[in-house]
């Protein structure tokens, strides 16, 4: 029996496997859309993206919130489970990430590039910084601060804004 078609047909699967194209991080996903991967935290673990619509959902490997305070009094939290949906500079109907406020937490609801400037809201008011805050993931638990390194950039005063009325 002739086992070369058997031994050129594994080579070609292997090759095919070996070539093939592996699923971008979530990281790498942002930014086909125009953000930077610092607006998500370290360890998304899966992610997936409807290319026809851009809902997305992305997996935290923690088993509950992740939170961390960030220079400038600003405290986060994402849930373990994110979802949205994402186009070019903006992303909309999120889910499972919040902001303190004074003594409230409240959820973002949507994220927005313009130019250099991401705008945060949180449905009522928004605030916007410069997207060079956001160049590197935080870590949860400690922000960018973690082991004694600080990583960080301090934030600028963000310029707050009420829909409708500013």
């Amino acid at each position: 029996m002739n086992r070369l078609p058997l031994v050129l047909l594994a080579v070609l699967l292997a090759g095919g496997a070996a070539g093939g194209a592996t699923k971008p991080t979530a990281y790498e996903a942002l930014a086909t859309f125009d953000f930077p991967p610092g607006i998500l935290p370290k360890g998304i673990v899966s992610y997936t993206l409807d290319d026809s619509t851009g809902d997305f959902t992305a997996t935290l490997n923690t088993t509950s919130t992740c939170g961390f305070a960030i220079e400038g009094s600003y405290s986060l939290r994402y849930q373990r489970k994110l979802s949205g949906r994402i186009t070019a500079d903006r992303l909309t109907n999120l889910e499972g990430v919040a902001v303190k406020i004074l003594f409230l937490w409240v959820n973002i609801v949507e994220v927005t590039r313009h130019g250099d400037q991401l705008g945060f809201s949180v449905g009522i008011a928004s605030a916007d910084f410069g997207i060079d805050n956001f160049l590197q993931s935080p870590q949860c638990g400690c922000g960018f601060v973690c082991n004694g390194d600080d990583l960080s950039l301090p934030l600028p005063e963000a310029s707050l804004r009420l829909r409708g009325i500013l």
